[in-house]
């Protein structure tokens, strides 16, 4: 279970958990479901702001080889896997490599994409605040409202479901169900379980990969 410390690389998140307290409308008796963010991109190691086509790099790659890998460790033996994605290329990448190692096949859901941050595409993201109204992109509320609506369809499908996007999306996913997030949580390609205890949520990563990657590069 992960219980470090929270998370504080980011500007602009405070609001999330106001914009975030409707939740996602999981489904009643669901006790455990799968979140892989996509594995890195070049400009995730640039930390520069990148647009939907950007794809994975050589190190991305093999990251999905490896989360694909654990994945099917954990789920060995398990019928019926959803596996729910974004279609920006990263993270269908992604989720193919972990469909294939399933023997599944992944489903596109657009409502999963990264926020789009309109003029902001192509400049340094080290510094992000979140809660800028990018020219041409989305605001942080219209970005919540949209996750939150497609990480509900998403997570509806039958269990087990995997849900493959995004860093920006797994930020509205675990103030959605008041889980704290650490760097180690938000690193590339890093699998993650979560399991409903009582009333609440916890997160659990999935192997024992090294975080050197686990820095706020998350646009």
């Amino acid at each position: 279970m992960a219980s470090a410390a929270p998370l504080h690389l980011s500007h602009g998140l405070e609001r999330l958990p106001v914009l975030c307290a409707a939740g996602c409308k999981l489904p009643e008796g669901l006790q455990r479901f799968y979140f892989l963010r996509h594995g890195q991109t070049a400009r995730n190691a640039l930390r520069i702001f990148q647009s939907i086509e950007e794809p994975l790099n050589a190190n991305g790659l093999a990251q999905a080889e490896q989360a694909a890998a654990l994945l099917a460790e954990e789920l060995a033996g398990t019928e019926g896997v959803h596996i729910v994605c974004s279609d920006a290329p990263r993270a269908l990448t992604t989720a193919r490599t972990v469909a294939r190692q399933l023997a599944r096949e992944e489903r596109l859901h657009a409502g999963l994409r990264e926020r789009h941050f309109g003029a902001l595409i192509g400049s340094s993201s080290a510094n992000i605040d979140w809660d800028c109204a990018p020219e041409g992109g989305e605001t942080l509320d219209q970005f919540v409202a949209r996750t939150l609506a497609a990480l509900s369809d998403a997570i509806a499908h039958p269990a087990p479901v995997v849900v493959v996007a995004h860093g920006g999306t797994l930020h509205v996913l675990a103030s959605a169900l008041g889980v704290v997030l650490d760097a180690a949580l938000l690193a590339n390609a890093t699998p993650l379980r979560f399991d409903r205890v009582g009333a609440g949520w916890t997160v659990t990563r999935l192997g024992t990969a090294a975080t050197a990657d686990a820095v706020p590069n998350l646009a």
